[in-house]
């Protein structure tokens, strides 16, 4: 596990433009959690989450002068990290990482009701959003895996609702405004407009219950009875949102791929975000990755080379500012590859079309290469020692 002071840095070569502000940071571990929805087979196929844990921790609040320090730009990058021992443990985790955004659970994924937020955990929570500078605009909820707000069956349906507007309580009282959800599944019971009809329902329901939070849907893969693979579904549900101001969209970079949407270049995505049907003006958040499959190292490097076209051109567009862009690419247990991936990223967004800004990119081919080099070299050498830890031919794509 890599320190705030042992961080790797990228090539002096990269241009820096944007300003540093000094943030915070414990140190984690990470750990792999597959969290899969039992509910609907076709709402199951969401990939497993990995989360990073806190450890180390003290009684003592966290100070932001001895974390990371976190470059300052108006693209929000990001992680999915762990709240485990409470939500306010999530913030830390994040600066650890150098991220400017970030997501998280608000409870436990594999049931449909938990345990009420502590009021300690709350005003934890408040106060080291204001420490570490994170506005609640910069975080991300992930709604649980098991809800399905278009299932037909009325039982489940109901405790689909439940558990979703237990969620928006639970952004309300830690004064957070975005709360990201997968749409749902017909299960192959009903039609896909009357799923999307019974998905608008519960959240019009929803946003008379609650105050003030935006439910952001996501879009979905093209397989089976989802909901939300095309961009017209996405339409469909807001069109029958009654206030449109408590509805947004996350696209998923990985889905957008399952379904067709090529963004692997800057042609693809120009090409793509033209026939965006719902409109970006209701866009309040991304997920990048380029793939939810298992892959070695090696094949890590080259999947993250391959796309950095894409996410340069996603870094670069003035309509994605000031939202979170939440990092769901492959990963293990190594901080190391996350807090690379948010320099990187960062480094891309400040970046033009001159000699030095292509200078500027092929050291950060090197730098991701050699991160992954170092990773893999650690992971064979303890599988040598008998060590346990996670093997190359295993590694789980991280985060989502």
């Amino acid at each position: 596990m890599i320190t705030p002071r042992s961080s790797t840095r990228l090539a002096t070569s990269v241009r820096v433009t944007h300003d540093v502000v000094t943030r915070p940071t414990k140190r984690l571990k990470v750990t792999a959690a597959a969290e899969r929805t039992t509910e609907d087979l076709a709402v199951a196929n969401s990939p497993a989450k990995t989360t990073r844990k806190l450890t180390g921790r003290t009684k003592e609040e966290p100070r932001p002068e001895e974390f990371r320090t976190r470059i300052s730009s108006p693209w929000k990058v990001g992680v999915h990290v762990s709240a485990a021992g409470g939500v306010e443990n999530a913030i830390q985790n994040a600066a650890e990482l150098g991220a400017n955004s970030f997501a998280l659970f608000l409870k436990s994924q594999r049931k449909w009701s938990s345990p009420p937020l502590k009021k300690k955990s709350i005003s934890a929570f408040k106060s080291r959003m204001n420490a570490f500078g994170y506005s609640p605009s910069e975080v991300l909820p992930h709604g649980s895996y098991l809800i399905n707000l278009g299932n037909p069956d009325q039982e489940k349906r109901r405790k689909s609702y439940d558990c979703f507007l237990e969620d928006l309580q639970r952004c309300e009282q830690l004064g957070l405004v975005l709360y990201n959800f997968h749409p749902g599944s017909t299960v192959g019971l009903t039609t896909r407009d009357a799923s999307i009809a019974l998905i608008a329902d519960c959240l019009n329901r929803a946003h008379k219950a609650t105050n003030s939070v935006v439910t952001v849907i996501e879009n979905m893969a093209g397989t089976g009875n989802i909901i939300g693979s095309a961009f017209a579904d996405l339409a469909d549900i807001i069109r029958r949102v009654e206030d449109k101001s408590r509805v947004g969209v996350c696209l998923d970079t990985c889905h957008m791929f399952a379904a067709g949407y090529d963004v692997s270049t800057m042609e693809g995505w120009e090409s793509t975000s033209e026939f965006f049907a719902v409109g970006l003006s209701y866009l309040r958040g991304m997920h990048l990755n380029d793939s939810k499959h298992r892959w070695d190292l090696d094949e890590i490097a080259t999947k993250t080379l391959a796309c950095l076209p894409a996410f340069r051109r996603i870094l670069s567009d003035h309509r994605l500012q000031n939202i979170p862009i939440v990092i769901e690419t492959p990963s293990f247990e190594s901080t190391e590859i996350w807090t690379s991936e948010v320099e990187v990223l960062n480094q891309l967004s400040s970046m033009g079309d001159t000699d030095e800004d292509r200078a500027a990119v092929a050291a950060i081919e090197t730098k991701i290469k050699g991160v992954v080099r170092r990773v893999s070299a650690s992971a064979n050498a303890a599988a040598k020692s008998g060590k346990k830890t996670i093997s190359k031919s295993t590694v789980k794509h991280g985060a989502k």
